[in-house]
């Protein structure tokens, strides 16, 4: 596949080149996102009905998992169809509002998933910790005002994005080596001084990456010294078993962003195709199987996904009959 001739292109237009060095692959590597993206709509969906109609699941911590549902959703809706549009017929133009507007959506939608994360951490170290206060702490206004500074923080983080972007000028090529409009790797396409932009991609990932892994890390720490001051083996089993799908969701989650992070940074001699790789791993696997982790893990939602597909096929049968 070749990616078209740049000389005499209209420069507000931007050419996703894929995956470089796997061209022969976009087809094979569009059956695995095919279905990444289908398990990401099916999975999340799935959770956000199970919790809205059953009443007993209207807990803060379900709660939470319906934010992470939404943006796992909105995240997948973002990157997806474009994704396989160009890995089935190589269609990697985008304008540069387009690509601007992909850029904003992609990031900010990752730094607040990532705050959806330590607002769960935060509901395990109260459940664990203050069991007594845990309904006078988490109220329903404590919800919604951590969902409005869920949407704020990834917002207001990535607002400078835009008008750092937008000063730059494109004087030389416009193919950019990725999938999606990333941000470093379209400042590498810009002519002249890039280094607020270099600030501003490190700061960023440093205050949501790097806080949230330490905060989150703290309420473990506690979480786990109060575990150890429980008398009963089973108060501790069941304590921890709380903990369990949270803890799966951050590894999914933050095992392949630190790859990535670090790759980017430092890995100047890793291949182009494993950087590329990795960022779509980070973009594709955590919102799939996410709602997986947590519908096997937690009872109350397996045993709720279970009931409302048998109730399905109940309806099926009477229905065939």
């Amino acid at each position: 596949m070749e990616s078209p001739n740049h000389t005499d292109v209209d420069p507000s237009v931007f050419f996703l080149l894929g995956i470089p060095g796997l061209e022969q692959f976009h087809l094979w590597l569009s059956l695995p996102v095919c279905g990444l993206g289908t398990a990401t709509i099916v999975g999340n969906i799935t959770i956000l009905v199970v919790v809205a109609t059953e009443p007993v699941l209207h807990k803060p911590v379900y709660l939470f998992l319906c934010m992470l549902s939404t943006i796992d959703l909105a995240a997948s809706v973002s990157t997806v169809p474009k994704l396989l549009a160009i890995l089935w017929c190589g269609a990697g133009h985008i304008s540069a509002s387009a690509c601007l507007a992909q850029m904003f959506f992609i990031h900010a939608f990752c730094m607040m998933e990532s705050t959806v994360l330590l607002a769960m951490a935060f509901d395990r170290y109260v459940a664990i910790c203050h069991p007594l206060h845990y309904a006078t702490i988490l109220t329903d206004t404590m919800i919604a005002r951590i969902g409005v500074a869920v949407v704020m923080r990834g917002s207001l983080l990535m607002l400078p994005c835009p008008f750092l972007i937008g000063r730059l000028n494109f004087c030389q090529s416009h193919v950019i080596l990725h999938t999606y409009c990333e941000h470093m790797a379209v400042v590498k396409l810009a002519c002249g001084d890039t280094r607020p932009n270099h600030v501003y991609g490190l700061t960023a990932a440093l205050l949501v990456i790097g806080v949230d892994l330490f905060c989150i890390g703290l309420s473990y720490a506690l979480i786990a010294q109060a575990v150890l001051h429980l008398s009963s083996c089973e108060a501790r089993s069941k304590a921890l078993g709380t903990c369990g799908s949270h803890v799966c969701v951050i590894l999914i989650s933050y095992t392949p962003a630190l790859f990535s992070f670090f790759t980017h940074r430092f890995g100047h001699h890793v291949p182009v195709h494993i950087h590329i790789l990795l960022a779509n791993v980070y973009l594709l696997f955590p919102p799939a199987l996410n709602p997986v982790v947590y519908g096997v893990k937690t009872k109350e939602i397996h045993k709720r996904v279970v009931r409302v597909f048998q109730s399905g096929q109940g309806t099926g049968i009477k229905a065939s009959e």
